[in-house]
């Protein structure tokens, strides 16, 4: 052991951290530095470069979705060598958090990947799960670029590098700190976002200057009211912080209105005998559906109608809440206890084959289809859309946030005819959002959030939010916190601390 060896040894970080992993022992270097390498001035692919003590830490690792040529542009290129990179720590599960890190693996990246013990299980059926999708993407591509004599694409990364990389995942829990690097201690707290979702405290001390400083990562900031998840937890001491702000100037409906809006809803179908299409995320989101539709459903809401989760990701998924049941609230552990399970009511059929997923097209009367992906991007959705959206008994309801150009933004938004699989769709079904079921805290929720944040908080950075979001919600913290710096983080920047 040469002497870094023995002090990373001796304070428990694992040996292979220390050794051919390009750390940089920068003793010159007087400050911390971040660098803003995704998720500035958009709310995809989320990635935060930390610098101290010669070591580089990255927060998120997350794919960048939106127009396609951009997007693979993007997510093919890393800002910085993957293989200078000592750790990662991951806020949780979801693909603009998490879903380039096969690729950064790839790539050459070979230390720990630092997460909570629900994210790596979530993590090891969405990670190859988006990589089938991306490879299927690119087949699809190159048919296209063939018949038009155009060089043929590669998949930046294939399910087995997804694979390889779950064998470089650390877990953590919550409230259990841990030293990850030379004058680095990393503890997770609670996000209330999705399930093991966290914020991230890294409590800092620079080598070179004595100095000691706490920053605190938010993640995405989960709603109090989440049905199934604990509030996001308070935090103490912080200096630095680098905080989301998605809904910056907007704020959701009450859960009452949503009750009321989406027995309306289903009541319409029902007379109609038209189908619901709801794209949702895999994760959270549908489990989140599946609680609230059983609730209703109890209450007499509205009479029994067919309901199809179309996931095998969101099917996995569901047990893998059932694996974590610590992680939710006392009221859902008891009713999965009490065998009233919420994810497995009377009239649900969970689909998991390609021929059952095909079958739900010749469905005739009332239905509901919950399917993958939330924004519309990929997966299962794609068809139920492009068989759904033309009519205009139907009705497409989005339960959660659409980043900028995705298929889902573009219905959301109004558009009249959209591009789904290579042909063009007419949008006559009626459109519908329900932005209560957002994973993500609204304008006054993150004011509230903000305020749980103690200490100086000297600097903050607002992140993961389309730029006239950030800066609504910037101007609120700047009257709310006149004696800090607010500022909103554009792509690329350093800040040296």
């Amino acid at each position: 052991m040469d002497n870094a060896d023995v002090f990373f040894h001796q304070i428990g970080v694992p040996f292979r951290l220390a050794r051919g992993q390009g750390l940089r022992w920068d003793r010159n270097t007087p400050t911390m530095k971040i660098t803003f390498c995704g998720a500035a001035g958009t709310t995809t692919g989320s990635k935060h470069l930390i610098e101290i003590n010669g070591v580089r830490i990255l927060l998120d690792c997350g794919l960048y979705q939106g127009r396609r040529k951009e997007a693979m542009e993007r997510n093919r290129d890393f800002p910085f060598d993957p293989a200078q990179i000592d750790c990662v720590v991951l806020s949780h599960a979801h693909i603009d958090h998490a879903g380039n890190l096969p690729h950064l693996c790839k790539r050459g990246f070979s230390g720990n990947i630092y997460a909570t013990p629900p994210t790596r299980d979530l993590c090891s059926i969405m990670l190859p799960d988006a990589a089938h999708i991306h490879e299927s993407d690119i087949q699809w591509l190159n048919k296209h670029r063939k018949r038009e004599d155009l060089p043929l694409l590669l998949p930046s990364y294939t399910k087995l590098d997804a694979e390889n990389c779950m064998k470089q995942f650390v877990t953590l829990s919550y409230n259990r700190p841990m030293i990850i690097a030379d004058g680095v201690s990393l503890t997770f707290i609670d996000a209330g976002h999705i399930l093991g979702s966290a914020q991230v405290i890294l409590d800092l001390e620079e080598r070179a200057t004595g100095k000691r400083s706490r920053l605190l990562f938010s993640g995405d900031v989960g709603r109090p009211e989440n049905d199934l998840l604990e509030a996001a937890a308070p935090s103490a001491d912080v200096d630095y912080v680098i905080m989301e702000s998605t809904y910056g100037g907007r704020k959701h409906e009450l859960p009452a209105q949503t009750s009321e809006h989406i027995c309306h809803l289903i009541r319409l179908i029902q007379q109609r005998r038209a189908h619901m299409i709801i794209p949702a995320f895999a994760v959270e989101r549908t489990q989140q559906l599946l609680y609230t539709l059983d609730k209703l459903r109890a209450e007499n809401c509205f009479s029994p109608v067919p309901t199809y989760v179309d996931s095998p990701l969101a099917v996995r998924a569901t047990e893998i809440f059932r694996l974590h049941l610590e992680d939710l609230k006392a009221t859902v552990r008891e009713s999965v206890f009490m065998r009233n399970d919420p994810f497995g009511f009377e009239g649900l059929h969970l689909v998991r084959s390609v021929d059952e997923s095909k079958s739900l097209n010749k469905i005739k009367g009332p239905a509901i289809i919950i399917s993958a992906s939330g924004m519309a991007e990929s997966g299962r959705i794609l068809h139920h859309l492009r068989n759904n959206v033309s009519n205009e008994d139907n009705i497409i309801l989005f339960v959660g946030y659409c980043a900028e150009n995705t298929l889902g933004w573009k219905l959301r938004n109004g558009n009249p005819k959209v591009n789904i699989l290579g042909d063009e769709f007419a949008v006559n079904a009626q459109i519908e959002t329900l932005d209560s079921f957002s994973g993500h805290a609204d304008h006054d929720e993150l004011l509230a959030y903000f305020d749980r944040i103690k200490g100086s908080k000297q600097r903050v950075f607002l992140v993961h939010g389309e730029p006239e979001r950030s800066s609504v919600l910037c101007e609120a913290l700047k009257e709310r916190h006149p004696q800090g710096k607010v500022e909103v983080a554009s792509m690329m920047q350093s800040v040296e601390l």
